[in-house]
């Protein structure tokens, strides 16, 4: 149930108690009277009627919309013809294309006027530094208009975070899912433009629609300067006709460590309030910041609260009187002009195919809709993660660290090395996409339900106190899942071997650091042979690991969690319908979950592959035997909630490994063109091996 609660505005501009002292209105000089000057227009309108401004001038090359300005309002075709023609105003409004920015704001300060400057400030970090060094060497004061940030929400969130209520500060992300048609990009020369006539302009959905997005973002991560922000990477396409972006993700880490993710779009289904979430170890809060509205998630319930807002240019003028804080300072946007910086600089950016993307409406009414956008921005933000990482397919391509392939060349799985992952997903290597003989991927990795789940591989919850499976951990202090600065990373240090087989050392690494295990891991791919050898091939992984000191493996089970034992080997599965898990005496999730069996089998049909381009999916399977070594290890298998299989290492016990000791896993995987059931399972689990001995090699590490 959500409770709704209203805080209103003591006084509505923020301003401070005079005492009664008056002061002469500020004169105002507009410089851009069409098109976002218009809202300044009318507050303007709302200011002069307190008697707290008097629009002196306004400066555009095109006269006025009729009733825009007060009768008798001197207007002018340049600034620089009002500067020329008056004196000075006391404050500049500058709302004008963004490649104009930097001069005509060095025009109205080396007047002596204090300035308003639309965002973004200026199209590139130089002319930002160069702004900011001219505005304090006047001590002059500049507002950037960022209106987000006079909302009352933003201090809200700070006492959140202050009190404990949503734990400490862990992320955050921003959502925007906006549409924009033709007629949006045709309304000027400039519009959607990198650069025009060798000038910078720098117009995408990161710098300037959803730039607010982006700036509250910040704001919420404690990022202001520019020496705020340790790392920027960005990830930019479009779907319309032209050079700057409209769907693109902006991934960064603040000097503090936190990571925000920011994945925008103007080619959504259609539009929607931008939001942004503010992560925290407890709980969260989303902010929609055009509505100033909050709301609160815990494990005490949800609730809703409306806040008032701060004119920006309120905030100037009690600046000017008062000495009241800027809310958005030009000193105080380097942390988005670093973003914007890495936009500008970035290469040029993609198209998405035509194929992946439906055009609506007619004429100058239409507009571009790129299928399943919304879902595939939450993915971005939840995963903290690039389109391109995500394996979007209409993005680039992120070049696999290794390929398997068959003896005879044919390949069948990427392995990804995990290196680009978010330290909360417990970065590791695995294999994804994995694909049948035909093309089918089976796998999925970064799902929306738990980023963290990735393709086939080893993970474990608890080594030592270190998680090395991703997301939250289940302690048992608490008696459920936490957040903890907890998580490790497997790291490669050395990766080779002939085809069909890839041999791999890695390092278990603590939170810390600390090595905790070391692995030799080899994956050998080879087509299935026997009775039921049409259309599948095995894929044998072995792991050994050796402890690097005393160890001790464990997970969900073994701290509390019944019925929870995950950890060790999983294989996340793709979409799928019709699935069918089933052993050879049980079937169905609640038969075959936490139970022991020689091998395990699932049988759907999934969305990727060539046979499954109709829409009705492609159907396949998969066969998993039980290690050797451990035949009584039970299986972890979800059906319902999402499609995954794994073998339980620490089912209900944790597992004591003394320094120097060393445990081994082998696992036989088949995948299947084609319906599979339980014969052809058991005939595929008993098929001899189909190694031959002029491509065996020994195992890494042996």
């Amino acid at each position: 149930m959500i409770t709704h609660v209203s805080h209103p505005t003591a006084s509505a501009s923020g301003t401070e108690d005079t005492g009664g002292q008056e002061h002469a209105p500020a004169r105002v000089a507009l410089v851009g009277a069409h098109g976002f000057g218009l809202v300044h227009l009318r507050n303007l309108a709302r200011l002069a009627g307190s008697g707290a401004v008097v629009l002196d001038a306004v400066a555009d090359p095109r006269e006025p919309e009729p009733g825009s300005v007060p009768d008798g309002t001197p207007s002018y075709a340049s600034l620089e013809d009002l500067l020329a023609g008056r004196p000075a105003p006391d404050i500049a409004i500058v709302a004008t294309p963004i490649q104009t920015h930097g001069p005509l704001a060095a025009a109205a300060l080396a007047a002596g006027a204090r300035l308003y400057l639309e965002k973004p400030p200026v199209p590139s970090i130089a002319a930002y530094r160069e702004l900011l060094a001219d505005a304090e060497s006047r001590g002059a004061a500049v507002q950037v208009g960022f209106q987000s940030l006079g909302s009352h929400a933003l201090p809200a969130i700070e006492q959140l975070l202050a009190s404990g209520e949503i734990g400490a500060l862990r992320a955050v992300g921003a959502i925007g899912v906006w549409t924009r048609d033709l007629a949006y990009y045709a309304r000027s020369r400039w519009a959607g433009k990198r650069l025009m006539d060798g000038v910078e302009v720098v117009d995408g959905v990161v710098t300037n629609p959803l730039a607010h997005a982006v700036a509250t973002a910040l704001r919420i991560a404690g990022a202001r300067r520019e020496e705020d922000v340790a790392s920027v990477d960005v990830d930019l396409y479009h779907a319309h006709g032209i050079d700057a972006d409209d769907t693109s993700v902006v991934r960064l880490v603040t000097a503090g460590g936190i990571p925000v993710t920011c994945a925008l779009t103007l080619c959504a289904t259609e539009t929607a309030e931008p939001w942004v979430t503010v992560y925290g170890t407890e709980g969260e809060a989303q902010l929609f910041y055009t509505q100033d509205r909050l709301i609160v998630r815990t494990e005490a319930g949800e609730r809703e609260e409306r806040y008032g807002r701060t004119d920006l240019t309120e905030n100037l003028l009690d600046h000017l009187s008062h000495g009241t804080g800027l809310l958005s300072s030009l000193a105080n946007t380097g942390a988005f002009m670093r973003v914007l910086e890495a936009v500008r600089t970035a290469p040029e950016v993609r198209a998405i195919a035509p194929g992946y993307v439906d055009w609506v409406g007619e004429g100058q009414a239409a507009r571009p809709i790129v299928r399943g956008i919304e879902a595939t921005l939450e993915r971005a933000v939840k995963a903290q993660a690039t389109f391109a990482e995500l394996g979007v397919p209409w993005a680039a391509a992120v070049g696999p660290a290794g390929l398997l392939t068959l003896p005879d060349g044919q390949p069948v799985a990427e392995l990804c090395d995990g290196a680009h992952l978010a330290p909360a997903l417990s970065p590791r290597p695995y294999l994804h996409p994995v694909r049948t003989l035909a093309g089918t991927t089976v796998t999925d990795h970064l799902p929306l339900d738990h980023v963290w789940h990735l393709g086939l591989g080893l993970a474990l919850q608890d080594v030592s106190g270190t998680n090395l499976w991703g997301g939250r951990t289940y302690t048992r202090e608490a008696g459920r899942y936490v957040w903890r600065a907890d998580h490790g990373r497997v790291a490669t240090e050395s990766m080779d071997g002939p085809r069909g087989r890839i041999l791999q050392r890695l390092r278990w690494e603590a939170h810390d650091g600390a090595a905790l295990l070391a692995e030799a891991r080899t994956l050998t791919a080879e087509r299935a042979l026997g009775p039921a050898d049409d259309g599948a091939w095995r894929l044998t992984l072995h792991s050994r690991l050796t402890a690097a000191r005393d160890v001790i493996l464990g997970g969900p089970g073994s701290n509390g969690n019944a019925g929870g034992g995950y950890g060790g080997f999983f294989l996340r599965l793709a979409s799928c319908t019709g699935a069918r898990v089933f052993t050879a005496d049980a079937e169905g999730e609640t038969a075959v979950h936490g139970h022991a069996a020689p091998w395990i089998a699932w049988s759907a049909r999934f969305d990727g592959g060539p046979a499954g381009r109709d829409g009705q999916g492609a159907e396949a399977g998969v066969v998993i035997a039980a290690a050797p070594e451990a035949p009584d290890d039970p299986w972890f298998v979800r059906l319902a909630g999402y499609p995954g299989i794994g073998s339980a290492l620490a089912w209900e016990r944790a597992v004591e490994l003394p320094a120097g000791e060393a445990l081994e896993r082998t696992f036989r995987v088949w995948f299947v063109d084609g319906p599979v059931d339980p014969e052809r399972a058991a005939a595929l689990v008993a098929a001899p091996d189909a190694t031959a001995p002029d491509s065996a090699a020994p195992e890494a590490g042996a």
